[in-house]
């Protein structure tokens, strides 16, 4: 498998693709079956993209990321690269909190704090309660330039 960033040129919209060589990419855009998948624009190309050379250095620091990549089906890392786009759509347009996400999320539904879009930290528990008292709260999924 080769993992391409992609964007589709109309807008610009950034995702990835995962292709069994580089000739299945070609094949797979010329004839039409590549699609933005936030604008479902048709006109893909890949992106420049950083090499990822594989060092034992890189190995030992992030061994989760080339062991997610093996043997990922298409229609996964389509839907990855959708809520990863998602995530970075939220982040570009929300309030960052940071670990008072739970105390802001109530201070805004209950009218204490002004009314925006925030995001941040908080554990399995807090958003547990925070579902209960009727506060909407949605773990985003980790961009791969996040450091965690």
């Amino acid at each position: 498998m080769i993992h391409y960033s992609l964007r589709c040129e109309p807008a610009g919209h950034g995702f990835d693709g995962w292709f069994r060589s580089g000739a299945d990419f070609e094949a797979k855009a010329a004839r039409g079956f590549l699609e933005c998948p936030v604008c479902g624009a048709k006109d893909v190309s890949k992106a420049l993209m950083r090499p990822a050379v594989s060092t034992s250095e890189r190995a030992l620091s992030r061994p989760s990321e080339s062991a997610a990549a093996v043997g990922v089906p298409s229609e996964v890392a389509e839907a990855m690269a959708r809520l990863q786009e998602l995530a970075r759509e939220v982040r570009a347009k929300a309030d960052y909190v940071g670990n008072e996400f739970a105390e802001e999320a109530r201070r805004i539904h209950y009218g204490e704090a002004e009314e925006r879009q925030i995001y941040g930290e908080a554990s399995g528990g807090d958003v547990r309660a925070l579902m209960e008292e009727g506060i909407t709260a949605i773990p985003l999924p980790p961009l791969p330039e996040d450091k965690n």
